[in-house]
């Protein structure tokens, strides 16, 4: 079953800061933990889930290659932990479970929650997601790709405030300036306080006087601009990496979005993938079967020299050690399996319908198991 994304888990966003990922571990701990939970495997699954993924949130360099390749980029000791025994996440992340802490914030403990889009700053850019084709042989070695894209960048003619030049921002008159509407409800129960975002601003807690002529107050522009993508060796079809920033701008100089772009990998003419390992089909005489040779194959770095001993049989598989795809992770390369193919003439002129016939005669060739029909019954027997 595929992975679910460590920041769906964890409820947060992909920008949260080191201390909002602890916090949201923390809650969703709080809610599975299994002194609260006995007995329920669900809880159980989703508390050593919830560890793992703030295991790998939580580490700078593990965050990074998370980030960067999802799940695909966790292989070869990038990996979270799995957790499969419960005490070893209470070992593991002794600071958050040591003496009440995990229960501060939810006991009177934690302090006010941040917000995603604070007064004073733009709306957030959106994510785009390109699709990036890719051959075998740039997948084996890694590449560098220019790609075009077009996205809405910063307004240059007013910097992305949105305002045009020489004029200024006055304190929206809706919200007076917090960004907020506050609405008090009052019931048998008690008075409750919905706040949700001023329409009139955007959350902004400003409006401006005079748009600006370009971008109509929006802050931001179409364009097509070209962005360098550099992709490492070994990404699998459908894998992803994460461009910070570089998605379309934010409203009013919001933050950037990101580019997410998704590998794809084109069919080969060639050659089958196996994970890091390329599987070829040769296909030679029976003579060179019989008699072996050293023949010229296709790689995926050009064209290498293999020996075929003599007696090699269809089907057999030859290894081609270091010339597979590099590993995303590590070190070393896949290998190139050979699989032989026995080409068998369909077209024979009379001297050589009569030569193999001769050849056929010979004892070698006769007494070959599975060539007569007297060892044929006698196998199936």
């Amino acid at each position: 079953m595929a992975k679910r994304d460590y920041y769906e888990i964890l409820g947060v966003d992909k920008n949260a800061s080191k201390e909002e990922i602890k916090k949201a571990y923390r809650k969703l701990a709080m809610k599975f933990h299994p002194d609260r939970n006995q007995g329920d495997k669900e809880a159980e699954e989703k508390f050593k889930e919830g560890a793992e993924a703030y295991e790998v949130l939580s580490n700078d360099d593990k965050k990074a290659r998370y980030d960067q390749f999802g799940h695909e980029g966790m292989r070869g000791g990038y990996e979270g932990q799995g957790f499969t025994d419960i005490n070893d996440i209470f070992s593991h992340f002794s600071d958050i479970f040591s003496g009440s802490s995990i229960f501060d914030d939810f006991f009177g403990g934690g302090g006010q929650r941040g917000r995603s889009q604070r007064r004073g700053t733009g709306q957030p850019g959106s994510d785009l997601r390109v699709t990036l084709k890719l051959t075998l042989e740039e997948i084996a070695a890694g590449v560098t790709k220019k790609l075009k894209i077009k996205k809405l960048v910063t307004c240059d003619n007013c910097n992305g405030n949105g305002a045009e030049g020489g004029s200024s921002k006055t304190t929206c008159p809706v919200c007076h300036g917090t960004g907020e509407i506050k609405q008090v409800s009052r019931s048998v129960f008690g008075q409750f306080v919905n706040i949700t975002t001023c329409n009139n601003c955007g959350g902004e807690g400003s409006v401006i006087d005079h748009p600006c002529r370009k971008c109509r107050g929006d802050g931001r522009v179409k364009d097509e601009v070209t962005i360098k993508i550099d992709v490492p060796a070994g990404v699998h079809e459908g894998s992803y990496m994460t461009i910070r920033g570089q998605g379309n701008a934010g409203k009013r100089n919001g933050r950037a979005g990101d580019i997410i772009v998704v590998f794809h990998e084109e069919p080969h003419k060639y050659f089958i993938r196996d994970e890091n390992d390329i599987i070829y089909d040769l296909h030679i005489s029976f003579p060179t079967a019989a008699l072996g040779d050293e023949v010229e194959v296709p790689t995926l770095n050009g064209k290498a020299k293999l020996k075929i001993e003599p007696g090699t049989n269809a089907g057999k598989l030859l290894k081609m050690r270091g010339k597979g795809i590099k590993h995303l992770n590590h070190s070393g390369s896949g290998s190139q399996y050979v699989r032989i193919n026995i080409e068998v003439p369909k077209k024979l002129s009379s001297k050589e319908k009569e030569l193999l016939r001769e050849l056929g005669k010979l004892p070698s060739i006769k007494n070959i198991p599975g060539t007569d029909e007297k060892h044929f019954f006698k196998r199936s027997r």
